[in-house]
């Protein structure tokens, strides 16, 4: 799965929201036991944890767990309410299929829609001084700047993105997302996904050529905050605070209405009528997506309760 993260907001955007690129490197598995008892979980983990609980008819459950697509080891064990909702729930929905970002077709199809034709580059698509700072960054990073200028503006900011998370040891394989697909095939737990991976890949794809310039020149000029972001962002997701995760996402969402309804009001809005169903068939599921979309007037959040049903924070929930 590949992660964009892009200035403040936007950085903050595609890495709660988008499980594209970087998943092809590769996954961390786990395993555990069928059932233990509560206290087996409850005294794990640092925070309150990014899960809500939501109620509907015929005993269905949802338990939306906020997801980093990237982590570190140390940003392991992951708080208590992920433990009870793998446990308690009987199939896992991701944004993505279990698998569907692995093989070589993922890396084909990348390469098809992220790289230029052989008669233009990156340097004759973007300004001056944003292909100046691309050589820059591929010198102190060791990039063949040449490689580099064959690639398309929304492909360059990926790449280096993944690159500057890898070096704070952030990386797909110990994401959330990527823990618990592992888990649930071991444990043959049914998993599916909410999208496909073309589907991801083409919201960077159909980006404008502004747009891919705009998110090129905006990665390039936050680089130096990387870690910094990184850091709040991980403290207000271990302990559920979203206001805090909004408040940095959607710091200059009026700059870019376009973006954020691309990324995450629009495919928030495409997966609720999927989610209801499953509350009202009596299901009990984990329902594992980045964060950004559990914020906001737009999120899962508030539209399941525009929608009548009840939503608790795990640490409110005693009635597993």
């Amino acid at each position: 799965m590949f992660e964009s993260l892009l200035m403040p907001n936007l950085r903050l955007l595609f890495a709660f929201t988008l499980c594209v690129l970087a998943t092809a490197c590769g996954r961390e598995a786990a395993n555990t036991a069928a059932q233990p008892d509560a206290e087996a979980f409850v005294t794990d983990g640092d925070g309150d944890g990014s899960v809500w609980v939501v109620d509907g008819p015929n005993g269905g459950r949802l338990y939306l767990c906020g997801t980093i697509h990237i982590l570190r080891e140390q940003d392991y064990p992951l708080a208590p309410g992920y433990e009870a909702a793998y446990l308690y729930s009987n199939k896992l929905v991701l944004e993505l299929p279990p698998g569907a970002a692995s093989g070589p077709e993922l890396t084909s199809r990348m390469s098809q829609l992220g790289m230029y034709s052989a008669d233009t580059s990156l340097e004759a698509n973007v300004s001056p001084e944003t292909w100046a700072a691309v050589k820059q960054w591929s010198a102190k990073n060791g990039v063949d700047a040449s490689s580099m200028n064959r690639f398309r503006p929304w492909f360059a900011a990926l790449l280096i993105t993944t690159k500057e998370y890898a070096a704070l040891g952030a990386k797909p394989d110990k994401g959330v997302d990527s823990y618990f697909e592992e888990r649930a095939k071991k444990d043959d737990k049914p998993a599916e996904g909410l999208e496909s991976v073309e589907f991801q890949i083409q919201l960077f794809a159909a980006l404008s050529d502004k747009q891919q310039r705009e998110l090129l020149e905006q990665t390039l000029g936050e680089i130096s905050s990387v870690a910094e972001e990184f850091e709040k962002m991980i403290h207000a997701w271990k302990h559920g605070e979203l206001d805090t995760l909004q408040k940095m996402l959607f710091r200059e969402a009026e700059k870019y209405p376009d973006l954020m309804n691309l990324f995450l009001t629009a495919r928030n809005l495409s997966w609720m009528d999927r989610l209801e169903q499953m509350l009202k068939k009596g299901e009990k599921v984990m329902v594992l997506v980045g964060t950004g979309h559990l914020t906001a007037d737009t999120g899962l959040i508030e539209l399941l309760r525009q929608r009548g049903y009840r939503v608790r924070h795990y640490r409110e929930v005693t009635d597993f």
